[in-house]
This record gives C-alpha cells, structure tokens and sequence, in this order.
C-alpha cells in the first residue's frame, strides 16, 4: 500500500475529491509538482531511518498541501509499524486520515495496525469508518450531465473497485466480535459493527452473538427490543426465535407462554428437523423449541399436552445436546409422575440421572419419589 498516484493535472485531484463524484477519497500528487520530485527522492533513499526523516521533512516542508501531509503521515505510520512501535504507528496513521477521512487504504491499514496491536476497540472504529465509506458509494450523487445508465455502470464500477477492501473490513469485525468473551465489551463492538454495516452478509451471525451477549447480561428489555428487530428483518432467525422463546418461557407475565409456545412453533417450523438435508444445528434448535413448549404447557398445568412435545425434545436432542436431553427426560418424569404414569415416569428418570450436570441431582430426587410411590402401590 506504501504508493502515491501521480496525475497529469492537479485538476484530476479536485475531481476525484469532489463530494459529488464519490465519497471515496483518493491521495493524488499532481506530477512534476515539488511534492511530486521530494517523493520520488524519499523513494530512492534505501536506508528505512533516514528515509523515515525525509518523510517527517516532507510533511513539514508541504504542511500547507493536505493530500501531502496525508500521504506522508501514512508513510511514516507504515514505517513505524514495520519497527515495531505499533503505537506511534496508530498515532500517525490518525493524523493521515485527519487529511483523508474516507481513504479506504489508510484505514485498512490503521485497522491491521489495530489488530497487530491486540487494540480491538480501536480495531472496531476503522471497521465501523470503513464500512461507512464503503456504504456511502451506493448512495453517491450523481454528477450533472450524466445518464442514468452510465451513473449505474459508475457505481457498479465504484462498488468492485472497493470490494476486497470492504470485505476486510466486515471479515475482521466479525472476527473481532466472535473472539471477545466479555458480552458488555462483545455489545459495544456489534453496536460500532452495525453502524458501518447495517445489512451485513453476516447479519444472522452478528445476531446470534448479540443476543447472546444481551442473555448473558440479563439486559432483558434490550433482549426482546433487539430480536425484534432481528425479526423484522429476518422473520425466520432461529437464533432470535429460540431467544425469545426461552425468554417468554421464563418470564411470570401474564401471557409470556403463549408468547414461548409462538415463537417455538415458528422456530419448529423454520428449522425443518424432519427433512433429509437436516443437519444437526436445525435438529437442535427444533429440540429446544419442543423442550420450550413442553415446560410452557407444564407451567399452564396442561400436563397432557406436554407431554408429546418433550418426547419429540427428547428424540431430537439424544446424542445431540445432553443438558437439553436431561431437561426434556426431567420434564417427562415429572409430567408422567403427575398423571401418575410411574413406570413411564421411571423409564426417562433413570436416564436422566446419567446425564452429569445441573439436573442430575434433581433427577435422582424426583425418581426416589417415583420409586417410593410405585412401591407404596404394589
């Protein structure tokens, strides 16, 4: 990226810089100018320490030229980032892009420096400027004079010209959300994210690492304002349905079951478990939404009704998600204890109690009961 574009006439500069002709900005030094002979110096120098000098030279002797400064600054920000001093790297790259704001190179570079540096927020703040210029292409004027048909082939051509850059841009951002454990940190990075990229390719993934940040901050009203959304973009996101549904199913409102049940049929129904392309995320996410149903149906006392859901749970997620499987074996135990079904409620119980984690205990409880009723009634 270390290059300069060299034009014949310092009128392709104000052209290419003009609002009206894309929101992109390019650093130009017109040829045979004083900027244009210094660099050219700069770039014979092969020593990096005294080349690093000429650069901090240039940038002062052409402070009054923005595009020089730009580009000298962008200059010195590489060099520095070669040695090593990832800080005054950034520092010098910020004062670049002070000169060339919508220049995709400097900010792809800034966002690597960033990376290198282990700066994640900062990371996030090119992501997010990036993605904004990458936005802003589409929604260019178009210059007076021209036809519709040539604006159209313009854009197209804008559009390709920026690609791998743009692409970098919502590849790294999406790499820096996915690998940051602290969901209140996580939220802030999807937030800078969104702004540069709000109708993303990775939207449903982004999605499902917010809402699972928000599940972990217990932020509920967020929670459901923010699956929502996800919803009215995309009505069949299993991951903001399976949200919302444990989210209703475990809210004391009145009406909040009705709610799980709804939005688990829909997620049933978007899942597709019983088709032959199945794979096992969609057998999963149909087996918590019938687990959902289940203990909705539990807690309306509907003990009937529970019951065929959660063994369709439980064939689902046998083999699939254990502590999803002993949820569903401990709601059949309880729900066959009830309707006093004891030899059924025994069956599923002793397979709970295999299962390690937090229901284990409670399995072993609920099937000395059932053994204790079943030996009371020989």
């Amino acid at each position: 990226m270390r290059r300069y574009y060299v034009f014949a006439m310092l009128i392709s500069f104000l052209f290419l810089l003009s609002p009206a002709y894309s929101q992109v900005d390019h650093i130009v030094i017109a040829a045979g100018t004083d900027e244009d002979h210094a660099l050219q110096a700069i770039s014979n120098e092969t020593d990096a320490q005294k080349k690093l000098g000429m650069y901090e030279d240039f940038v002062q002797k052409f402070s009054s030229n923005p595009a020089a400064v730009a580009y000298g600054n962008w200059q010195i920000s590489q060099a520095y980032q070669t040695s090593g001093d990832l800080q005054k790297a950034l520092d010098y790259g910020d004062k670049a892009l002070a000169g060339s704001p919508h220049n995709l190179d400097i900010l792809v570079s800034q966002a690597n420096i960033a990376l290198q540096a282990k700066n994640n927020d900062r990371a996030m703040d090119y992501v997010a400027k990036g993605g904004e210029v990458c936005q802003s292409v589409a929604k260019q004027a178009k210059p007076e004079g021209m036809t519709d048909q040539d604006f159209a082939r313009k854009v197209s051509e804008d559009k390709s010209a920026i690609q791998s850059n743009c692409e970098f841009f919502e590849t790294s951002g999406v790499n820096v959300i996915s690998s940051e454990p602290d969901p209140k940190i996580r939220m802030a990075e999807i937030d800078k994210f969104t702004e540069g990229f709000p109708n993303s390719k990775f939207q449903e993934t982004v999605a499902s690492y917010a809402l699972d940040a928000l599940s972990q901050l217990k932020d509920n009203a967020r929670l459901v304002a923010y699956g929502e959304k996800v919803l009215a973009q995309d009505p069949n996101s299993l991951p903001a349905l399976l949200l919302l549904a444990n989210f209703y199913s475990d809210d004391a409102k009145a009406g909040s079951a009705v709610k799980a049940i709804s939005y688990s049929q829909k997620a049933i129904e978007v899942a597709k478990a019983d088709a032959p392309d199945a794979d096992k995320s969609r057998k999963v996410s149909a087996g918590v939404a019938h687990n959902t149903i289940g203990w909705a149906y539990l807690k309306q006392d509907k003990t009937t009704a529970a019951i065929p859901e959660l063994r369709a749970a439980s064939a689902l997620l046998k083999g699939q998600d254990d502590q999803q499987y002993a949820r569903a074996l401990y709601g059949l135990g309880f729900a066959y204890g009830k309707l006093n079904k004891l030899t059924e409620a025994r069956e599923v119980l002793s397979e709970a109690v295999k299962i390690p984690g937090p229901l284990q205990a409670m399995s072993q409880e609920l099937l000395t009961k059932v053994n204790g009723a079943r030996a009371k009634g020989r």
